[in-house]
């Protein structure tokens, strides 16, 4: 090759290389702006004790991608309403990193705040005790006592009592000892590892899968916050897994009850993160009380046998989120009936009241109240049913009957308004909204917030109801504040973005399904959801097909610069949809995808959803852990794998080591048999 004629070339690759560098350094720049961007997780709001106001806290967090963990914050704020149509929140100038906390539970009457602190060795829980100027008390608790505290959001349960002397909370069981071997016998002055000891792992004990790796059982305690005093709850049986635990009203007497949500696993435990189709059951187990020579409550050690444990809900196959009305006179919670019975993960959720009796007689129970029923069809835009993911620890606005609820309705989340005396229903956050709201906590009376969208960063509302009861309408105010600022360059590109949710017309349907979304989402009643199990790779991916075919017809969409992403069961649609439509996408990226049935059904922690997805909710009944050949055959059907050879699309994939749920083997499979891949 001429010389000549190569120097130039050689000058206009590294042109090329250094204006590739400098894009990719932007693109990383932007990436890391938009991952900054803070989420609120949590609000509590307190009287200021001299009527200027409330006082509210905020627990923000924020990404660290390089750490694979989020930082944890606290903002401070002070909350005055100066007139019905104007609210002024006062921030702290600086948030305050909340370094190794891993719950934060401030006392009903918020004169003190609990924050647990998980080691992350063999160190002792410790347990602080804040008031609003300093650290009152701290304890550490042994991890022969009990191990880490749960924090997770499912089995997480920490509740004061009623007097703020006792607090209840879900932790691990103690590790037994470790069993040591030998091969021979110690002799004069030889160390352990001169006669070849070692320490075993002793009894292996199946997990709840995903995200519990390592977790033996959890379990229930109390501690005494004057004396440091820590108790095991006696009288539950070894098969129950405790969490989600709250006191009960305090009876006449010494004697005081917790309920709590128990998961039997008397045959074997499945993977349950994301999982509500497993069967739980509300529990309520006696804590014999006395009073001290100061005339506060303490505990009183008791025998397992005084102590017996009532299922509450003997009835229903699925009972969760317990939450006592303010008088103490029902218990309201949730049900996922739907999903226990069909074996769906997350189907239509129910709620439903029981009458407490306050003398502690559960002879006397009466029998479970549907406040809010599974709905099959929705009709237009009316309620489509309840999709609940949590519930505020004190819901009640101050009727005593009143609670406030985060629900997914349609492609939005709203909140809703639900009297759990008449089974009154009401959407309170603004119909015309197509944005998604997060019920935070209560000021009184009003409501904090936060909403957002695909192009918008969450911001907080307040919101407050104007005219008499059932005459009135809720009103909502924007919030300035820190949490929601970002970069001028970030805000530019999402102001130049618009999104709307369409209703897509889907042929072949039943007449109440003419016009549905995406069948087999939250949002749109049970019925739209349950057509899915058993059709999957096939339902599913048409509908996508129908709704990428109906915006490019519009002129919303370039067909040439489709892409498609997706992550676990999204992976599962990803991949589906590069193999039946090879030609549609012009780039794929799938995380942890779902892509052979057959393979996963002996490795993931939830190998009955293999069946629920290829046979629909009669796989749930012929589970086994030995699968035929049958069975192999129909998973494999089902499953993107079946469709490997057609794919062109360029992909990129990213897999979980350590993924118990979609198992890294899943995606690397198909890596290895993709035409082409990244």
């Amino acid at each position: 090759m001429d010389a000549s004629k190569a120097a130039p070339a050689k000058q206009v690759s590294s042109v090329l290389d250094a204006t590739a560098e400098e894009e990719y350094a932007s693109l990383s720049k932007l990436l890391q702006d938009f991952t900054n961007i803070s989420s609120i997780d949590k609000a509590w709001t307190f009287n200021s004790g001299n009527g200027n106001g409330t006082q509210a806290m905020f627990s923000i967090s924020q990404p660290n991608l390089l750490a694979n963990k989020r930082k944890k914050f606290m903002l401070s704020t002070v909350i005055s309403k100066e007139n019905e149509n104007s609210v002024t929140f006062q921030w702290a100038p600086f948030p305050v990193e909340m370094t190794g906390a891993s719950a934060v539970v401030p006392s009903p009457s918020g004169s003190k705040l609990l924050v647990v602190r998980n080691p992350e060795n063999e160190s002792p829980i410790q347990f602080e005790l804040w008031s609003q100027s300093q650290l009152e008390k701290e304890f550490h608790v042994p991890q022969t006592v009990h191990g880490s505290v749960y924090a997770d959001g499912w089995f997480e349960g920490i509740s004061w009592n009623s007097d703020e002397t006792l607090i209840a909370y879900v932790a691990e069981e103690p590790s037994p000892s470790k069993p040591t071997f030998s091969l021979g016998s110690t002799k004069g002055g030889s160390s352990d590892k001169d006669c070849n000891s070692w320490k075993g792992q002793g009894d292996w004990e199946e997990d709840w899968g995903e995200t519990y790796a390592g977790k033996r059982q959890p379990s229930l305690f109390v501690i005494n916050i004057n004396s440091g005093e820590v108790q095991a709850v006696k009288g539950i049986p070894k098969s129950l897994s405790v969490g989600q635990v709250v006191w009960a009203p305090l009876n006449e007497g010494l004697h005081q009850y917790l309920v709590f949500v128990g998961w039997s696993s008397e045959t074997r435990k499945l993977g349950i993160k994301y999982c509500y189709n497993r069967p739980c059951a509300l529990y309520a187990v006696r804590v014999s009380l006395y009073k001290s020579e100061a005339s506060e409550l303490e505990l009183k050690e008791s025998s397992s046998e005084d102590l017996p444990v009532v299922n509450l809900t003997e009835s229903i196959s699925s009972a969760f989120f317990p939450r006592f009305s303010p008088d103490g006179k029902f218990l309201v919670f949730l049900s996922a009936k739907s999903s226990v019975d069909s074996g769906a993960h997350s189907a239509t959720d129910s709620l439903h009241r029981i009458d407490w009796p306050t003398d502690g007689n559960f002879s006397s129970l009466e029998k479970i109240v549907d406040v809010i029923p599974v709905v099959q069809c929705a009709e237009g835009d009316c309620f489509p049913g309840l999709y609940s993911s949590s519930i505020l620890s004190n819901p009640w606005l101050s009727d005593g009957c009143t609670m406030l609820l985060s629900s997914i309705w349609g492609s939005s989340q709203v909140i809703i308004s639900v009297n759990v005396s008449s089974g009154e229903l009401l959407r309170i956050t603004p119909a015309e909204s197509n944005f998604s709201w997060s019920l935070l906590t209560l000021d009184g009376d009003n409501i904090i917030a936060v909403s957002s969208s695909p192009v918008d960063v969450p911001q907080v509302k307040y919101g407050y109801f104007v005219g008499k009861a059932n005459k009135g309408t809720w009103s909502w105010l924007n919030v300035s504040s820190p949490i929601s600022r970002c970069p001028e360059k970030v805000k530019s590109l999402l102001s130049s973005r618009q999104f709307s949710i369409m209703k897509i017309p889907v042929k072949g349907v039943s007449a109440n399904l003419t016009k549905v979304y995406l069948r087999g989402s939250l949002g749109f009643g049970e019925e739209a959801l349950q057509s899915l199990p058993g059709k999957v790779g096939s339902q599913d991916v048409n509908d996508v097909l129908t709704a990428i075919d109906h915006v490019i017809d519009m002129g919303l969409a370039n067909p040439s610069k489709v892409t498609v992403v997706g992550g676990s069961h999204g992976g599962f649609l990803t991949t589906h949809l590069i193999g039946q439509a090879p030609d549609k996408f012009v780039a794929a990226a799938a995380r942890n995808p779902l892509c052979n049935l057959a393979l996963m059904v002996g490795t993931t922690d939830i190998p009955d959803w293999c069946y629920v997805e290829s046979y629909g909710s009669k796989g749930k009944d012929s589970f086994t852990e030995s699968p035929s050949v049958e069975d192999l055959t129909r998973f494999h059907s089902k499953s993107p794998i079946s469709h490997i050879s057609k794919v062109k699309t360029p992909t990129i994939f990213l897999l979980g080591a350590q993924d118990l749920r979609v198992p890294v083997s899943n995606g690397l499979q198909v890596i290895y048999h993709i035409p082409f891949s990244v």
